[in-house]
């Protein structure tokens, strides 16, 4: 994105980068160099750092937290709640920083909600519906409950999403479940030693909003020589 920032403003410019996508760094290192016209510099600069700054944010909290469940085998998702207009570089600043992408949109999977379960008037509809809709598309049944969650097991989804379930009920969850039917943990996750105890119960897969909708941006800066 940075490249492309600096190619659109003036295709003279020229960009050599000093470290490579997804290297850990140090505060006060030097990422790359640009030689081009002072002006087009200048254009370029606040937007260029825009999408640098961002996404390294993302990347760099995903690296943190994939860290502090490394001796799992749980996988750390991003969800759809992305900045407007940056949701594919954003998950891919997830995956550079170590997680996976959840959905891309609407089109890539099924995710039944509270409001599809209201409007299909159970579960089990509403699962029917999707796999007559699409039979071959990855499909998932957000549950809210224990009760949800043993509606949601007899209708044979791929995947079920836990939502802000307790640590208990998350083991609970787990033990009750089959291999076939993957468990992703999502919200009420609020500190690192919850994210911890969630991985350690044995979930598949934890999604993190926070990820990609509470970015704070690195300090980052261009200066001229």
């Amino acid at each position: 994105w940075v490249d492309k920032v600096f190619s659109l403003v003036d295709a003279e410019i020229k960009i050599d980068w000093l470290v490579d996508e997804g290297d850990l760094v140090d505060q006060g290192t030097k990422l790359f160099t640009v030689q081009g016209a002072t002006r087009s510099l200048l254009t370029a600069e606040r937007t260029a750092l825009n999408f640098l700054q961002t996404l390294s944010a993302t990347a760099t909290e995903t690296h943190r937290l994939t860290q502090l469940v490394a001796h799992t085998d749980v996988k750390l998702l991003d969800t759809r709640k992305t900045i407007p207009g940056l949701r594919l570089a954003q998950k891919y600043a997830v995956q550079t920083g170590g997680g996976h992408n959840h959905r891309i949109g609407l089109f890539d999977a099924f995710l039944i909600k509270e409001n599809h379960i209201t409007a299909s008037g159970s579960i089990a509809e509403a699962v029917r519906r999707a796999r007559k809709l699409a039979p071959t598309s990855r499909l998932e049944v957000e549950v809210e409950n224990l009760d949800q969650f043993r509606m949601a097991l007899d209708s044979e989804p791929d995947w079920i999403m836990l939502d802000n379930f307790t640590l208990v009920d998350t083991m609970t969850a787990v033990k009750k479940t089959n291999q076939a039917i993957k468990l992703e943990a999502s919200g009420g996750i609020e500190t690192d030693e919850d994210l911890v105890k969630i991985a350690d119960a044995g979930v598949d897969y934890i999604s993190i909003g926070a990820l990609t909708k509470h970015c704070h941006a690195i300090d980052l800066s261009m200066l001229l020589d």
